[in-house]
Protein backbone atom coordinates (compact mmCIF):
# COMPACT_ATOMS: atom_id res chain seq x y z
CA UNK A 1 0.00 0.00 0.00
CA UNK A 2 1.23 2.92 -0.99
CA UNK A 3 1.82 5.94 2.25
CA UNK A 4 0.03 9.20 1.43
CA UNK A 5 2.00 12.19 1.12
CA UNK A 6 1.01 14.19 4.11
CA UNK A 7 3.36 13.15 7.12
CA UNK A 8 0.21 13.99 9.60
CA UNK A 9 -2.22 11.30 7.65
CA UNK A 10 1.04 9.09 7.31
CA UNK A 11 1.63 9.37 11.30
CA UNK A 12 -2.30 9.03 11.61
CA UNK A 13 -2.95 5.67 9.63
CA UNK A 14 0.61 4.43 11.19
CA UNK A 15 -0.62 4.48 14.49
CA UNK A 16 -4.44 3.65 13.59
CA UNK A 17 -3.01 0.53 11.84
CA UNK A 18 -1.06 -0.57 14.65
CA UNK A 19 -2.98 0.13 17.37
CA UNK A 20 -5.78 -1.59 15.95
CA UNK A 21 -3.23 -4.66 15.17
CA UNK A 22 -1.79 -4.68 18.48
CA UNK A 23 -5.53 -4.67 20.00
CA UNK A 24 -6.91 -7.03 18.01
CA UNK A 25 -3.85 -9.55 18.66
CA UNK A 26 -4.31 -8.81 22.07
CA UNK A 27 -8.24 -9.52 21.79
CA UNK A 28 -7.39 -12.95 20.00
CA UNK A 29 -4.78 -13.72 22.77
CA UNK A 30 -6.94 -13.42 25.63
CA UNK A 31 -10.05 -14.84 23.99
CA UNK A 32 -7.63 -18.23 23.70
CA UNK A 33 -6.03 -18.11 27.24
CA UNK A 34 -9.57 -17.48 28.18
CA UNK A 35 -11.57 -20.08 26.05
CA UNK A 36 -8.48 -22.22 27.56
CA UNK A 37 -9.14 -21.80 31.42
CA UNK A 38 -13.22 -22.15 30.97
CA UNK A 39 -12.17 -25.87 29.44
CA UNK A 40 -10.07 -26.25 32.33
CA UNK A 41 -13.19 -24.75 34.81
CA UNK A 42 -15.93 -26.92 32.76
CA UNK A 43 -13.59 -30.33 33.27
CA UNK A 44 -13.10 -29.21 36.91
CA UNK A 45 -17.17 -28.67 37.09
CA UNK A 46 -17.93 -31.90 35.26
CA UNK A 47 -15.39 -34.71 37.33
CA UNK A 48 -16.72 -32.92 40.77
CA UNK A 49 -20.21 -33.72 39.54
CA UNK A 50 -19.73 -36.97 38.80
CA UNK A 51 -17.60 -37.46 42.16
CA UNK A 52 -20.64 -36.06 44.18
CA UNK A 53 -23.28 -38.38 41.79
CA UNK A 54 -21.83 -40.88 42.26
CA UNK A 55 -21.88 -42.13 46.15
CA UNK A 56 -25.41 -41.43 45.70
CA UNK A 57 -25.67 -43.88 42.77
CA UNK A 58 -24.24 -46.53 44.43
CA UNK A 59 -26.50 -46.01 47.66
CA UNK A 60 -29.47 -45.79 44.91
CA UNK A 61 -28.38 -48.81 43.24
CA UNK A 62 -27.13 -50.72 45.94
CA UNK A 63 -30.70 -50.52 48.19
CA UNK A 64 -33.23 -51.68 45.01
CA UNK A 65 -35.06 -55.32 45.67
CA UNK A 66 -34.61 -56.01 41.72
CA UNK A 67 -30.87 -55.88 39.87
CA UNK A 68 -30.67 -54.77 36.19
CA UNK A 69 -33.83 -52.56 36.30
CA UNK A 70 -33.45 -48.70 34.58
CA UNK A 71 -34.52 -46.25 36.39
CA UNK A 72 -35.06 -42.53 35.53
CA UNK A 73 -35.25 -39.71 37.53
CA UNK A 74 -38.24 -37.98 37.94
CA UNK A 75 -37.97 -33.90 37.53
CA UNK A 76 -38.73 -31.98 40.29
CA UNK A 77 -39.13 -28.93 38.93
CA UNK A 78 -39.14 -27.67 35.52
CA UNK A 79 -35.72 -26.55 33.96
CA UNK A 80 -33.05 -27.09 31.63
CA UNK A 81 -30.66 -29.64 32.41
CA UNK A 82 -27.27 -29.07 31.01
CA UNK A 83 -25.57 -32.03 32.66
CA UNK A 84 -26.61 -35.45 32.27
CA UNK A 85 -25.41 -38.66 33.36
CA UNK A 86 -26.05 -42.78 33.06
CA UNK A 87 -25.27 -45.04 35.90
CA UNK A 88 -24.04 -48.84 33.86
CA UNK A 89 -22.95 -51.94 35.32
CA UNK A 90 -20.17 -53.80 34.47
CA UNK A 91 -22.10 -55.70 31.36
CA UNK A 92 -23.13 -52.04 29.63
CA UNK A 93 -27.10 -52.49 31.66
CA UNK A 94 -28.58 -48.88 32.42
CA UNK A 95 -29.21 -48.84 35.62
CA UNK A 96 -29.83 -45.14 36.32
CA UNK A 97 -30.65 -42.10 34.16
CA UNK A 98 -31.31 -38.41 35.01
CA UNK A 99 -34.63 -37.24 34.05
CA UNK A 100 -33.08 -35.46 30.69
CA UNK A 101 -30.25 -38.37 29.40
CA UNK A 102 -30.33 -39.46 25.88
CA UNK A 103 -28.98 -43.07 26.76
CA UNK A 104 -28.05 -43.14 22.78
CA UNK A 105 -25.52 -39.84 23.86
CA UNK A 106 -23.18 -41.81 26.06
CA UNK A 107 -20.65 -43.54 24.18
CA UNK A 108 -19.50 -47.48 25.44
CA UNK A 109 -17.42 -47.55 28.31
CA UNK A 110 -13.60 -46.72 27.98
CA UNK A 111 -11.98 -46.62 31.08
CA UNK A 112 -12.25 -43.91 33.41
CA UNK A 113 -11.33 -40.40 32.25
CA UNK A 114 -12.39 -37.70 29.80
CA UNK A 115 -13.91 -38.53 26.41
CA UNK A 116 -15.48 -36.13 23.40
CA UNK A 117 -17.93 -36.92 20.67
CA UNK A 118 -18.66 -34.37 18.00
CA UNK A 119 -21.78 -33.36 20.45
CA UNK A 120 -20.84 -34.03 24.02
CA UNK A 121 -17.96 -34.15 26.72
CA UNK A 122 -17.87 -36.95 28.83
CA UNK A 123 -15.72 -37.98 32.22
CA UNK A 124 -16.54 -41.43 33.63
CA UNK A 125 -16.01 -42.35 37.16
CA UNK A 126 -16.54 -46.16 38.27
CA UNK A 127 -16.51 -47.79 42.08
CA UNK A 128 -16.58 -51.12 43.43
CA UNK A 129 -14.33 -52.72 41.68
CA UNK A 130 -16.35 -51.76 38.20
CA UNK A 131 -19.50 -53.03 39.39
CA UNK A 132 -20.59 -49.52 38.69
CA UNK A 133 -19.92 -47.00 36.60
CA UNK A 134 -20.71 -42.90 36.04
CA UNK A 135 -20.56 -41.20 32.97
CA UNK A 136 -22.03 -37.55 33.09
CA UNK A 137 -22.27 -35.66 29.61
CA UNK A 138 -21.88 -32.23 29.04
CA UNK A 139 -23.33 -30.48 25.23
CA UNK A 140 -20.17 -29.21 23.44
CA UNK A 141 -22.33 -26.19 22.54
CA UNK A 142 -22.87 -25.14 25.98
CA UNK A 143 -19.33 -24.08 26.08
CA UNK A 144 -19.44 -22.42 22.56
CA UNK A 145 -22.14 -20.40 23.63
CA UNK A 146 -20.08 -19.49 26.87
CA UNK A 147 -16.79 -19.05 24.65
CA UNK A 148 -18.59 -16.73 22.23
CA UNK A 149 -20.17 -14.66 24.86
CA UNK A 150 -16.47 -13.76 26.40
CA UNK A 151 -15.29 -13.17 22.30
CA UNK A 152 -18.77 -11.16 22.18
CA UNK A 153 -17.66 -9.17 25.37
CA UNK A 154 -13.85 -8.59 23.90
CA UNK A 155 -14.60 -7.40 20.35
CA UNK A 156 -17.74 -5.14 21.49
CA UNK A 157 -15.43 -2.75 23.58
CA UNK A 158 -12.94 -2.81 20.71
CA UNK A 159 -15.81 -1.67 18.20
CA UNK A 160 -16.69 1.34 20.30
CA UNK A 161 -13.30 2.11 22.05
CA UNK A 162 -11.20 1.78 18.52
CA UNK A 163 -12.70 4.79 16.41
CA UNK A 164 -12.60 6.84 19.89
CA UNK A 165 -8.93 5.89 20.08
CA UNK A 166 -8.38 6.15 16.40
CA UNK A 167 -9.68 9.80 16.70
CA UNK A 168 -8.15 10.73 19.66
CA UNK A 169 -4.70 9.24 17.15
CA UNK A 170 -5.72 12.29 14.57
CA UNK A 171 -6.45 14.64 16.70
CA UNK A 172 -2.81 14.25 18.97
CA UNK A 173 -1.16 13.97 15.64
CA UNK A 174 -3.04 16.63 14.61
CA UNK A 175 -1.87 19.29 17.20
CA UNK A 176 1.28 18.07 17.57
CA UNK A 177 2.04 19.27 14.46
CA UNK A 178 0.51 22.56 14.19
CA UNK A 179 3.62 24.37 14.42
CA UNK A 180 4.40 22.80 11.43
CA UNK A 181 1.26 23.14 9.08
CA UNK A 182 1.22 26.89 10.39
CA UNK A 183 4.96 27.29 9.48
CA UNK A 184 3.83 25.38 5.68
CA UNK A 185 0.97 27.91 5.77
CA UNK A 186 3.31 31.07 6.28
CA UNK A 187 5.58 30.18 3.47
CA UNK A 188 2.57 29.04 1.08
CA UNK A 189 1.49 32.60 1.79
CA UNK A 190 4.46 34.82 0.41
CA UNK A 191 4.57 36.37 -2.62
CA UNK A 192 7.13 35.58 -5.08
CA UNK A 193 9.63 38.49 -4.53
CA UNK A 194 9.36 38.05 -0.67
CA UNK A 195 12.56 36.46 0.80
CA UNK A 196 12.56 37.46 4.20
CA UNK A 197 12.53 34.95 7.20
CA UNK A 198 10.06 32.95 8.19
CA UNK A 199 9.05 32.51 12.00
CA UNK A 200 9.60 28.93 12.93
CA UNK A 201 8.15 29.20 16.59
CA UNK A 202 7.71 26.05 18.36
CA UNK A 203 8.21 23.95 15.70
CA UNK A 204 9.54 19.94 16.68
CA UNK A 205 13.69 19.71 17.66
CA UNK A 206 13.32 17.21 14.33
CA UNK A 207 11.93 19.52 11.63
CA UNK A 208 13.27 23.06 13.71
CA UNK A 209 17.07 22.47 11.97
CA UNK A 210 15.12 22.37 8.65
CA UNK A 211 13.29 25.51 8.87
CA UNK A 212 16.61 27.40 10.34
CA UNK A 213 18.51 25.94 7.42
CA UNK A 214 15.35 27.58 5.04
CA UNK A 215 15.46 30.85 6.37
CA UNK A 216 19.31 30.88 6.42
CA UNK A 217 19.12 29.89 2.04
CA UNK A 218 16.04 33.10 2.16
CA UNK A 219 18.21 35.69 4.28
CA UNK A 220 21.40 35.01 1.63
CA UNK A 221 18.93 34.92 -1.62
CA UNK A 222 17.33 37.88 -0.34
CA UNK A 223 21.20 39.69 0.61
CA UNK A 224 22.20 38.27 -3.36
CA UNK A 225 18.83 39.92 -4.72
CA UNK A 226 18.44 42.95 -2.53
CA UNK A 227 23.24 43.77 -3.57
CA UNK A 228 21.73 43.30 -7.24
CA UNK A 229 19.00 45.73 -7.32
CA UNK A 230 20.95 48.32 -4.80
CA UNK A 231 23.95 48.13 -7.66
CA UNK A 232 21.73 47.94 -10.48
CA UNK A 233 19.70 51.21 -9.12
CA UNK A 234 22.97 52.73 -7.87
CA UNK A 235 24.45 52.35 -11.70
CA UNK A 236 21.87 53.94 -12.94
CA UNK A 237 21.68 56.91 -11.17
CA UNK A 238 25.25 57.14 -11.27
CA UNK A 239 25.15 56.74 -14.79
CA UNK A 240 22.20 59.97 -15.34
CA UNK A 241 24.68 63.13 -14.68
CA UNK A 242 27.90 61.92 -16.78
CA UNK A 243 25.41 60.58 -19.18
CA UNK A 244 23.47 63.84 -19.28
CA UNK A 245 27.01 65.97 -19.52
CA UNK A 246 28.42 63.81 -22.50
CA UNK A 247 24.65 64.60 -24.40
CA UNK A 248 25.09 67.99 -24.16
CA UNK A 249 28.41 67.78 -25.15
CA UNK A 250 27.54 66.22 -28.26
CA UNK A 251 24.63 68.66 -29.03
CA UNK A 252 27.36 71.50 -28.74
CA UNK A 253 29.53 69.45 -30.98
CA UNK A 254 26.68 69.50 -33.75
CA UNK A 255 26.49 73.05 -32.98
CA UNK A 256 29.61 74.08 -33.63
CA UNK A 257 30.96 71.72 -36.61
CA UNK A 258 30.60 72.65 -39.95
CA UNK A 259 31.31 69.13 -41.67
CA UNK A 260 28.66 67.22 -42.43
CA UNK A 261 30.38 64.07 -41.75
CA UNK A 262 31.13 65.27 -38.38
CA UNK A 263 27.41 66.76 -37.35
CA UNK A 264 26.18 63.31 -38.47
CA UNK A 265 28.52 61.39 -36.35
CA UNK A 266 28.01 63.63 -32.94
CA UNK A 267 24.22 63.31 -33.80
CA UNK A 268 24.35 59.69 -33.62
CA UNK A 269 26.62 59.94 -30.17
CA UNK A 270 23.30 61.87 -29.09
CA UNK A 271 21.33 59.16 -30.06
CA UNK A 272 23.44 56.60 -28.72
CA UNK A 273 23.70 58.54 -25.40
CA UNK A 274 19.83 59.31 -25.44
CA UNK A 275 19.04 55.43 -25.43
CA UNK A 276 21.48 54.63 -22.19
CA UNK A 277 19.92 57.22 -20.72
CA UNK A 278 16.64 55.43 -21.53
CA UNK A 279 18.03 51.88 -20.09
CA UNK A 280 19.54 53.51 -17.07
CA UNK A 281 16.02 55.03 -16.02
CA UNK A 282 14.50 51.47 -16.92
CA UNK A 283 17.00 49.82 -14.95
CA UNK A 284 15.95 52.44 -12.18
CA UNK A 285 12.46 51.22 -12.35
CA UNK A 286 13.24 47.34 -12.45
CA UNK A 287 15.06 47.93 -9.12
CA UNK A 288 11.78 49.92 -7.97
CA UNK A 289 9.34 47.03 -8.82
CA UNK A 290 11.54 44.04 -7.30
CA UNK A 291 12.63 45.88 -4.26
CA UNK A 292 10.28 48.38 -3.69
CA UNK A 293 6.96 49.27 -1.61
CA UNK A 294 4.15 49.19 -4.41
CA UNK A 295 1.02 49.63 -2.56
CA UNK A 296 0.44 52.71 -0.01
CA UNK A 297 -1.99 52.49 3.35
CA UNK A 298 -4.06 54.60 1.62
CA UNK A 299 -5.74 55.11 -1.81
CA UNK A 300 -6.21 57.42 -4.23
CA UNK A 301 -7.78 57.66 -7.77
CA UNK A 302 -6.22 56.45 -11.07
CA UNK A 303 -7.55 58.75 -13.46
CA UNK A 304 -5.64 61.78 -13.13
CA UNK A 305 -2.32 59.65 -13.16
CA UNK A 306 -3.80 58.16 -16.14
CA UNK A 307 -4.86 61.89 -18.04
CA UNK A 308 -1.64 63.40 -17.39
CA UNK A 309 0.59 60.96 -18.20
CA UNK A 310 -1.23 60.62 -21.58
CA UNK A 311 -1.04 64.23 -22.58
CA UNK A 312 2.66 64.11 -21.76
CA UNK A 313 2.75 61.07 -24.16
CA UNK A 314 1.00 62.89 -26.76
CA UNK A 315 3.08 65.72 -27.11
CA UNK A 316 6.27 63.56 -28.18
CA UNK A 317 3.53 60.82 -30.29
CA UNK A 318 0.93 63.29 -32.00
CA UNK A 319 -2.02 64.43 -30.48
CA UNK A 320 -4.71 61.40 -31.83
CA UNK A 321 -1.83 59.15 -31.34
CA UNK A 322 -3.26 57.64 -28.08
CA UNK A 323 -7.16 56.79 -27.00
CA UNK A 324 -7.87 56.91 -23.64
CA UNK A 325 -10.95 55.38 -22.36
CA UNK A 326 -11.47 56.10 -18.67
CA UNK A 327 -15.29 55.26 -16.17
CA UNK A 328 -17.34 57.99 -15.25
CA UNK A 329 -16.90 57.02 -11.69
CA UNK A 330 -13.15 57.25 -9.11
CA UNK A 331 -11.09 54.54 -9.38
CA UNK A 332 -9.48 54.47 -6.08
CA UNK A 333 -6.84 52.19 -5.35
CA UNK A 334 -3.81 51.82 -2.95
CA UNK A 335 -1.10 51.34 -5.68
CA UNK A 336 1.56 53.67 -5.36
CA UNK A 337 0.48 56.73 -8.63
CA UNK A 338 4.44 56.39 -9.10
CA UNK A 339 4.14 52.68 -9.95
CA UNK A 340 1.12 52.77 -11.89
CA UNK A 341 2.89 55.67 -13.81
CA UNK A 342 5.96 53.40 -14.59
CA UNK A 343 3.39 50.69 -15.70
CA UNK A 344 1.09 53.09 -17.70
CA UNK A 345 4.40 54.52 -19.45
CA UNK A 346 6.14 51.23 -20.24
CA UNK A 347 3.13 49.77 -22.01
CA UNK A 348 1.97 52.63 -23.99
CA UNK A 349 5.66 53.68 -25.09
CA UNK A 350 5.91 50.00 -25.70
CA UNK A 351 2.83 49.93 -28.21
CA UNK A 352 3.91 53.34 -29.55
CA UNK A 353 7.30 52.25 -30.59
CA UNK A 354 6.03 48.90 -31.89
CA UNK A 355 2.64 49.64 -33.66
CA UNK A 356 2.11 50.28 -36.88
CA UNK A 357 3.00 53.82 -38.24
CA UNK A 358 0.91 56.44 -38.16
CA UNK A 359 -2.08 54.12 -36.43
CA UNK A 360 -3.88 55.20 -32.74
CA UNK A 361 -2.91 53.48 -29.34
CA UNK A 362 -6.05 52.03 -27.69
CA UNK A 363 -6.07 52.43 -23.74
CA UNK A 364 -8.61 51.60 -21.79
CA UNK A 365 -9.15 51.79 -17.70
CA UNK A 366 -12.02 49.94 -16.58
CA UNK A 367 -13.98 50.17 -13.54
CA UNK A 368 -13.03 46.97 -12.24
CA UNK A 369 -9.42 47.86 -12.75
CA UNK A 370 -8.54 46.19 -15.69
CA UNK A 371 -5.81 48.40 -17.66
CA UNK A 372 -5.12 47.49 -21.44
CA UNK A 373 -3.44 48.97 -23.98
CA UNK A 374 -3.79 47.85 -27.32
CA UNK A 375 -2.09 48.59 -30.91
CA UNK A 376 -2.51 48.00 -34.52
CA UNK A 377 0.55 45.97 -36.24
CA UNK A 378 1.99 42.50 -37.62
CA UNK A 379 0.76 39.36 -35.65
CA UNK A 380 3.63 38.21 -33.21
CA UNK A 381 3.89 34.42 -32.94
CA UNK A 382 2.89 32.59 -30.00
CA UNK A 383 6.94 31.68 -29.15
CA UNK A 384 7.89 35.44 -29.43
CA UNK A 385 4.84 36.32 -27.37
CA UNK A 386 5.60 34.13 -24.58
CA UNK A 387 8.88 35.38 -24.18
CA UNK A 388 8.54 39.55 -24.40
CA UNK A 389 7.69 39.79 -20.66
CA UNK A 390 11.79 38.25 -20.02
CA UNK A 391 14.22 40.37 -19.55
CA UNK A 392 16.02 42.30 -22.75
CA UNK A 393 13.81 40.26 -24.95
CA UNK A 394 12.37 42.84 -28.22
CA UNK A 395 9.59 41.63 -30.40
CA UNK A 396 12.59 42.17 -33.59
CA UNK A 397 16.02 42.62 -33.90
CA UNK A 398 15.93 45.89 -35.78
CA UNK A 399 13.32 47.62 -32.55
CA UNK A 400 14.22 50.34 -31.02
CA UNK A 401 14.10 49.94 -27.44
CA UNK A 402 15.68 48.73 -24.22
CA UNK A 403 13.74 45.57 -23.65
CA UNK A 404 13.26 45.94 -19.99
CA UNK A 405 9.91 47.63 -20.33
CA UNK A 406 7.58 44.43 -20.66
CA UNK A 407 9.75 43.17 -18.45
CA UNK A 408 9.19 45.76 -15.35
CA UNK A 409 5.58 45.59 -16.13
CA UNK A 410 5.49 41.73 -15.49
CA UNK A 411 7.91 42.19 -12.08
CA UNK A 412 5.24 44.45 -11.01
CA UNK A 413 2.14 42.82 -12.16
CA UNK A 414 3.69 39.62 -9.92
CA UNK A 415 4.44 41.74 -6.47
CA UNK A 416 1.13 43.29 -6.70
CA UNK A 417 -0.46 39.59 -7.16
CA UNK A 418 -1.71 40.44 -10.98
CA UNK A 419 -0.30 39.28 -13.90
CA UNK A 420 0.61 40.55 -17.41
CA UNK A 421 -1.48 39.21 -20.60
CA UNK A 422 -0.26 39.43 -23.99
CA UNK A 423 -2.51 38.47 -26.85
CA UNK A 424 -1.96 38.95 -30.57
CA UNK A 425 -4.00 39.45 -32.59
CA UNK A 426 -5.74 41.26 -30.40
CA UNK A 427 -9.41 39.92 -29.34
CA UNK A 428 -11.44 40.29 -32.76
CA UNK A 429 -9.21 41.41 -34.94
CA UNK A 430 -6.78 40.02 -37.24
CA UNK A 431 -3.65 42.16 -36.60
CA UNK A 432 -1.96 43.87 -33.59
CA UNK A 433 -1.41 42.84 -30.17
CA UNK A 434 -2.91 43.49 -26.64
CA UNK A 435 -1.19 44.00 -22.97
CA UNK A 436 -3.63 43.53 -20.09
CA UNK A 437 -3.41 43.27 -16.31
CA UNK A 438 -6.05 43.87 -13.08
CA UNK A 439 -4.98 46.37 -11.02
CA UNK A 440 -5.71 46.37 -7.07
CA UNK A 441 -8.88 48.69 -6.57
CA UNK A 442 -11.05 49.16 -3.43
CA UNK A 443 -14.72 50.61 -4.17
CA UNK A 444 -15.73 54.26 -3.80
CA UNK A 445 -18.31 54.73 -0.16
CA UNK A 446 -20.92 55.35 -3.05
CA UNK A 447 -20.15 52.69 -5.10
CA UNK A 448 -20.05 50.10 -1.91
CA UNK A 449 -23.53 51.39 -0.88
CA UNK A 450 -25.14 50.62 -4.38
CA UNK A 451 -23.39 47.50 -4.12
CA UNK A 452 -24.51 46.88 -0.52
CA UNK A 453 -28.15 47.66 -1.54
CA UNK A 454 -28.05 45.32 -4.71
CA UNK A 455 -27.75 42.50 -2.48
CA UNK A 456 -29.77 42.67 -0.42
CA UNK A 457 -32.55 44.23 -2.55
CA UNK A 458 -32.68 47.75 -1.47
CA UNK A 459 -31.88 51.02 -2.99
CA UNK A 460 -29.61 53.57 -1.29
CA UNK A 461 -31.54 56.90 -0.39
Amino acid sequence: MRMPASLQRRLGLSLGVLLTGLWIGAASVTAVLARNAIEEVFDSALQETAQRILPLAVADVLGREEEGVTQRLAEIREHNELLTYAVRDAQGRILLLSHDANPVVFPHWSGIGFSQSTTHRFYSEETLQGSIRLTVAEPLAHRMVVAREIQMGLVLPLLIFLPIALLAIVLTVRTTLAPLRRFRERLAARGVRDLSLVPADELPAEVAPVADTLNGLLGRLGAAFEAERSFAANAAHELRTPLAGAIAQAQRLQAETGEPATKARASDIEATLKRLTRLSERLMQLARAEGGRLRLEHVSDLRPVARILTDELSRTAGADRISLSLPTDPLMSDLDPDVFSILYRNLVENALRHGADGTPIHVSLASDGVLTVANDGPVVPNETLARLADRFERAGKLRDGSGLGLAIVHAIAQRIGSALVLKSPRPGQDSGVEACLTLPTTMSDNNLLIDLGSRFGNSPS
